[in-house]
């Protein structure tokens, strides 16, 4: 069992490694498709900063300022924006917009992309380590009941010969 927790543990190291740096080239091969598609523009903010509350009940709440700029071809668009905080009317602001000029989140960074892989790296590891030290505990209680049940059966025809008491049933001189 000692062995094959072992190979189970270095079969979920190759696996993690394999995972993971599977989510690492993805995960450029992604970052850089959507920089292809995505370009900053400068903008310049039209009203105050104010915060709103973040999209999930646990987030930061997120600074934020309308905000005009003009892309493509000098085609204007105003939207409510992410400002860096302290921003005020009149400031200019670098903004990331996909190919029709909308505002768009930028490309995963690589600090973004190494945490992601590192977690499925991380995860997938963990995962095939729990699930066969699981098999390996199932696997030893298999085997105790399995000894235990012999060692039951075995005791109850040893015992009363080594103790020299009677079963139940027998007689003296029933040897």
């Amino acid at each position: 069992m000692r062995a094959a927790f072992a190979l189970t543990c270095l079969l979920a190291v190759i696996a993690g490694f394999a995972l993971g740096r599977s989510a690492w080239t993805d995960g450029h091969r992604t970052a850089e498709n959507i920089a292809r598609h995505r370009h900053t523009v400068t903008a310049t903010t039209v009203g105050e900063a104010t915060y709103r509350a973040g999209e999930l009940p646990s987030s930061r709440p997120v600074t934020v300022a309308t905000a005009t700029w003009h892309y493509p071809s000098q085609r204007p668009h105003t939207a409510t924006v992410p400002v860096p905080a302290g921003t005020r009317h009149g400031d200019t602001v670098r903004l990331w917009v996909d190919g029709n000029g909308t505002a768009a989140a930028a490309p995963p960074s690589r600090s973004d992309i190494a945490l992601n892989a590192v977690g499925i790296g991380t995860g997938a590891l963990a995962g095939i380590v729990l699930v066969g030290g699981a098999l390996v505990a199932v696997r030893l209680r298999i085997v105790d009941a399995c000894s235990a049940r012999s060692w039951e059966s075995e005791w109850a025809d040893i015992e009363p010969r080594w103790s020299g008491r009677l079963r139940p049933g027998q007689g003296t001189g029933d040897d």
